[in-house]
């Protein structure tokens, strides 16, 4: 992909505060695109704006929390305001709880965790789709390969991300007689703090433990929003990254043995965090 293809293009970003929405907009800025940061936090939007300006591009600084449907019409609306256009949205706030359904005390935890991750792409897509029409641009959905197959503990983050499968995959259907593309964008484990954030069932975010997941073979925000961005740029449908194809075609054709593998995968991925963290290992 050339380093240019986005100049003059204007981006919305939401989850631009750290991990890959960071680094897609830097990325996007580098290229010469005019970008539109959204997250909760100013102040750490505020240094990814300074960073996409360091690269050449502009940047908008919108404090938003996609779960709330006024502040994501509101952040299209500035963003249009400021740029006069919108060529791109990308859907990529998230978070997650790692929890048996059954040790929830309430559904408050499942019910957010379904109005960030679903809702929020749902909201921005929708007051963005006027300006994306007109422009012909392109719709990033930043999924995961949770979206694609299941994962125990997680029922409100893979409920979230089938969601968004069946709402993008439906909406570019709909969008193809304008000429709008809906790119779904299907990462495995990639490095972030996305695991520092993950909650437990109480809310708790795992804070910096969460990263004893992670090995030097994973990949890196960076990595990630490169092909994220070569994917959208070539208005491709889907992006498998990892095992993701061979994930899908195995638990097609065998769904109960998909099962038990999902389980041994996550018991491994446990014992890892568990001796990384120096913790006694119970799987």
């Amino acid at each position: 992909m050339d380093t240019d293809v986005f100049r003059g293009q204007v981006a919305i970003v939401t989850g631009a505060s750290s991990g890959i929405g960071k680094s897609l907009a830097l990325l996007l800025a580098r290229q010469g695109a005019k970008v539109a940061l959204a997250a909760r936090r100013a102040d750490r939007l505020e240094e990814v704006a300074a960073g996409c300006r360091s690269r050449g591009g502009e940047a908008l600084v919108v404090p938003t929390d996609v779960s709330d449907e006024a502040q994501c019409k509101t952040l299209v609306e500035k963003t249009v305001a400021t740029f006069g256009r919108l060529d791109m949205l990308v859907n990529n706030a998230g978070l997650a709880v790692i929890a048996r359904l059954e040790d929830y005390s309430n559904l408050d935890l499942f019910k957010h965790t379904m109005s960030v991750n679903f809702y929020g792409a749902v909201y921005c897509t929708y007051y963005a789709l006027p300006h994306l029409i007109r422009s012909r641009g392109r719709i990033v959905a930043v999924s995961s390969l949770g979206g694609k197959a299941p994962l125990p503990y997680n029922s409100p983050y893979i409920a979230s991300k089938y969601a968004m499968h069946g709402f993008f995959d439906t909406l570019r259907i709909e969008m193809m007689k304008y000429g709008v593309s809906v790119t779904i964008i299907c990462p495995f484990w990639v490095v972030t703090g996305f695991h520092e954030a993950q909650m437990d069932k109480d809310g708790v975010p795992k804070g910096p433990g969460g990263r004893a997941i992670y090995t030097e073979k994973m990949m890196t925000a960076e990595r990630c929003a490169e092909v994220a961005l070569q994917a959208a740029y070539k208005r491709k449908r889907e992006l498998l990254m990892g095992p993701g194809h061979l994930a899908a075609w195995f638990r097609l054709l065998a769904p109960g043995l998909m099962d038990r593998f999902v389980i041994d995968f996550l018991k491994t991925t446990v014992r890892r965090q568990q001796e990384n963290q120096g913790e006694k290992v119970e799987v």
